[in-house]
């Protein structure tokens, strides 16, 4: 490439503190200063490093502080989301090309907050089986719920073998952390970011809500009964999380899972150089054409996923009935027809996780999400449909096709959501009241079929219970 288009592309990235025009808004951060932009009335800013790029020699390593710039970096776009296969029936589509150079945040809030505001924060984990999913999908924008007063933020973890891989030349390194659960470093490592630079952006970073669906609640479970993760969040929403947040297979499986691949890519275990072979492996070669619609499992198995390591990522269910976790307030639920059905992992994991999480004590509101947009013909509210409610961004998912009772439903849960941010308590003004979860009252609310919030016992509690007796 010639010298003068590196020197462009340099000066694209990161432009001297005078070129920041007057309407963009400028954040100071521990690394530098960041200019964003503004529409209708929220201020955001994209593509921010939270972490060093993970690659090369950094690649299975836990995430490393991201380099300090010198004036005024442009964060008007999404950086890479994390490298992966996408597929065409991905619920949001990605808006990036996919890369292992993928470890930026991004930031919404209302234009009027200053630094130091004290606003809420929520923070989005997306979902996608762990193999899929990022930031960047137009249905994930914070923007709607900023103008709700709170400060959004979502960032990018780590995928497929890049986030979640064991090996004992990884073990025998022992650079740093627990090694294999490295897309929950990045998570924990994003917190971090959080917890050091929200205050730049108007947030509170002592009311940070950790907001995640499918995989992303799969990973507010495992945050909850983290001991790497105390302290940083205050408040968790649980988007069809299932009842637990990674594999529990003993560690020398993962590595023996780790050892497969190698031996797929002619890398043998005992090679005094397997580490170094495998870190040499193009990222197409590492994502070995997997993705959510193919994980079927090979023989023998060459991916694993997450898996419980004893220092970032425990047993939850455990963790939880031993009362060793965050003692947060909490939101959980799952989709009509989401993954299972009515007594499967999906459902069936959010009411368990309820009952166990409340007999702790601690506010649990349940939900379960029964609508479906107007213009989808399909019967029941499928996995992942909730998710641009609670955002409210129908608007975007659905385009022309969004009508008014699609718009009220999305003015509502989003207002639960908030409030929930707020206070721990999503009840609000002009809002059907939410009961705390208790096995005894067994009181969910249900996001209805006819476009209502509605609160009422549990009409599937005691078919799920009788169907999960059964299994035991």
């Amino acid at each position: 490439m010639p010298r003068s288009i590196l020197i462009a592309a340099a000066l694209a990235l990161v432009a001297p503190a005078h070129a920041a025009t007057k309407a963009a808004p400028v954040a100071a951060i521990d690394t530098g200063k960041l200019a964003g932009a503004v529409e209708d009335g929220v201020a955001s800013w994209k593509g921010i490093p939270f972490a060093a790029p993970p690659v090369g020699a950094l690649r299975w390593r836990a995430p490393q502080p991201a380099a300090s710039w010198s004036g005024i970096r442009q964060a008007t776009e999404y950086g890479h989301d994390c490298m992966q296969l996408p597929f065409a029936s991905d619920a949001a589509p990605l808006g990036t090309p996919p890369a292992e150079d993928c470890l930026y945040a991004n930031v919404w809030k209302p234009i009027g907050a200053k630094a130091g505001g004290k606003l809420p924060v929520i923070v989005w984990i997306y979902g996608g089986g762990f193999v899929n999913g990022g930031s960047s999908p137009p249905t994930y924008t914070g923007a709607h719920l900023a103008k709700q007063g709170v400060v959004v933020v979502s960032f990018n973890y780590r995928l497929g073998r890049f986030g979640f891989f064991a090996h004992p030349g990884l073990r025998r390194e022992g650079a740093d952390g627990p090694a294999g659960n490295y897309g929950f470093m990045d998570q924990v490592a994003a917190l971090q970011w959080v917890k050091r630079n929200v205050a730049a952006f108007g947030g509170d970073p002592s009311q940070v809500t950790i907001f995640g669906e499918s995989a992303g609640g799969m990973s507010v479970v495992t945050l909850l009964a983290s001991p790497m993760a105390q302290g940083l969040f205050a408040k968790a929403v649980i988007l069809s999380g299932g009842d637990g947040g990674a594999a529990k297979a003993p560690i020398a499986y993962a590595e023996q899972v780790g050892v497969n691949f190698g031996l797929e890519k002619g890398i043998a275990a005992d090679d005094p150089q397997a580490l170094a072979k495998l870190r040499a492996l193009s990222a197409e070669d590492v994502v070995d054409g997997m993705n959510l619609a193919n994980r079927a499992p090979a023989n023998p198995s060459t991916y694993l996923g997450p898996f419980v390591d004893g220092k970032l990522a425990l047993d939850p269910n455990a963790a939880f009935a031993e009362g060793r976790f965050a003692r947060v307030p909490v939101m959980i639920g799952a989709t009509g027809a989401d993954i299972g059905g009515k007594t499967g992992f999906m459902v069936a994991g959010a009411r368990s996780m309820a009952g166990l999480l409340s007999g702790q004590g601690v506010p649990v509101y349940a939900y379960r999400f029964s609508y479906v947009a107007e213009s989808l013909n399909e019967q029941g509210a499928q996995h992942a449909s909730d998710i641009p409610f609670f955002m409210d961004t129908a608007a975007i998912k659905y385009a022309g096709k969004t009508t008014a009772r699609d718009r009220a439903m999305g003015k509502a849960m989003s207002s639960y959501l908030v409030n929930f941010a707020m206070r721990g308590d999503p009840n609000g003004k002009g809002l059907p009241a939410w009961s705390r979860y208790a096995r005894a009252s067994d009181a969910i609310m249900d996001f209805a079929a006819t476009g209502e919030p509605v609160a009422v016992k549990d009409p599937w509690g005691r078919e799920i219970d009788a169907a999960q007796a059964a299994r035991h």
